[in-house]
């Protein structure tokens, strides 16, 4: 008797579908090396409480994470996020509302809130006293938490968790999420922000160690619950609903606030991009050049500011730029043009160089006949005045040792034009005062000495 194998509901199991699911399952499976409940729940209590060993750690490791924020020292920071025990009462809270423990979840609570107000204490006192008071970059980056940072601490929570519930622990992963989520660098800035008065560093710095702590939390929780923990019965019915709106309010303090702060940052980063592309795809100009730019994001109204320098760029020409401003996604965005007076602006001093070099070649290729040979030295003049760095104390000391009457000094070389030639050539100019006359054979003598020191062909030495 022949069997037909697939009206067989046994084979089908084996079918290619039914194989490749069982080997997905198999391969993802977290129970194949999971260690015992009793034995994860142990582990993870003993890490909760703060008193003695872990008590001193923290204060230690406070001490230094301060210390790396104040000199700006990213790797005596990870140093300090290695050792901060701050991770066992976090895990403890997620593990106790997992599986319905209000008597672990009030520990972890307890010995949580002993540990931020020794690490802010500790921190506090430290900036108080340290003579370091300007925040550095580190210090600054955990002012601002966002939704990234929730993520972090997310998916961070999730492998620690995950490695603390196998029988042969993953050293590895602990150590790597200490430092992905950051506990306690974030106290340190609130810390800092207390010693400071500064309430907006302290408000965003504590932020940030919330939304880290309420996402370990929240990832130890959804693994443990996976994983199928034995769950305690909880006292009431009202206990339950209120410890599960206590945990979707937290979640939602978080996510929310976090979110919106994110968005504005894509938002600010999206519109810094855009400004730098038209500035470098529609601001060639000929005769007038961009020594700087400046773009402010604001919520409402963004600004980008140009700085020119060269000829003035005529209003049409403004209203052209603007016209062109939509095309780069700064509909909405103010364009203010400076020219001529920069006051209130920043010069980067090596594009204003750059941009009188670029004038200057542009300049004699319109007005001078032989090309060829002056640009040639007018290049070599450009070459000259970027490349030399007079030191012009070292001379001016030097000279005072040659001519003690010296007061004023000053050297630079300088670009010469003849009137009856297109020819151009270079010059040390330098300028003196001197608190006596001097005689023309003295000026001479000096003339030659600074001829000899500066390695110039020709000197022009003006005396005051």
């Amino acid at each position: 008797m022949i069997v037909n194998d697939s009206q067989n509901p046994q084979t089908n199991r084996t079918d290619p579908l039914s194989r490749f699911s069982h080997m997905i399952r198999d391969r993802f499976s977290l129970e194949a090396d999971k260690a015992d409940d009793a034995g994860i729940i142990q582990s993870i209590s003993r890490g909760i409480e703060f008193r003695g060993v872990n008590l001193w750690t923290l204060i230690f490791a406070i001490f230094i994470a301060s210390i790396g924020l104040n000199v700006n020292s990213t790797a005596v920071i990870i140093g300090a996020m290695l050792i901060s025990p701050l991770m066992g009462p976090i895990m403890g809270i997620g593990l106790g509302i997992g599986i319905n423990d209000l008597t672990m979840i009030q520990r972890a609570l307890k010995n949580l809130g002993i540990a931020v107000f020794i690490s802010l204490s500790t921190s506090t006192l430290y900036f108080f006293v340290s003579p370091l008071h300007i925040a550095q970059s580190e210090l600054l980056a955990r002012t601002s938490p966002t939704v990234w940072d929730a993520f972090i601490a997310f998916f961070g929570g999730l492998a620690g968790i995950v490695a603390g519930t196998r029988r042969d622990k993953v050293t590895n992963v602990i150590p790597g999420v200490a430092i992905a989520t950051a506990l306690m660098p974030p106290l340190c800035t609130a810390g800092y922000g207390l010693s400071t008065g500064n309430l907006y560093y302290f408000a965003g710095a504590f932020y940030l160690f919330l939304i880290n702590s309420v996402c370990i939390s929240l990832a130890t929780f959804l693994i443990v619950r996976f994983l199928n923990f034995h769950q305690k019965e909880y006292p009431s019915s009202d206990v339950e609903r209120r410890v599960r709106h206590t945990i979707w309010l937290a979640v939602l303090i978080v996510v929310v606030p976090s979110s919106y702060l994110g968005y504005q940052i894509v938002r600010k980063t999206i519109f810094e991009q855009s400004a730098k592309r038209f500035v470098t795809n529609e601001c060639n100009f000929q005769y007038r050049q961009v020594i700087n730019y400046t773009a402010r994001f604001n919520r409402r109204q963004s600004v980008l500011e140009l700085s020119l320098v060269g000829e003035p760029l005529p209003k049409d020409s403004i209203n052209l730029l603007r016209a062109k401003m939509p095309a780069y996604g700064l509909n909405e965005v103010n364009l203010v043009v400076r020219q001529g007076s920069f006051k209130d602006t920043e010069i980067d001093v090596d594009a204003l160089k750059t941009t009188l070099a670029d004038q200057v070649i542009q300049y004699s290729q319109a007005t001078i006949t032989r090309k060829d040979h002056t640009i040639d030295s007018l290049r070599r003049y450009i070459d000259l005045t970027q490349t030399s760095r007079l030191a012009v104390a070292d001379l001016r000391n030097e000279l005072k040792t040659l001519v003690p009457d010296v007061q004023t000094f000053a050297a630079a070389p300088s670009l010469v034009m003849n009137a009856s030639s297109n020819k151009p050539d270079t010059v040390m100019l330098v300028y003196a005062r001197f608190s006596r006359r001097h005689t023309t054979s003295e000026k001479r003598r000096i003339e030659r000495w600074l001829q000899s020191r500066t390695k110039s062909k020709k000197i022009k030495l003006l005396v005051e």
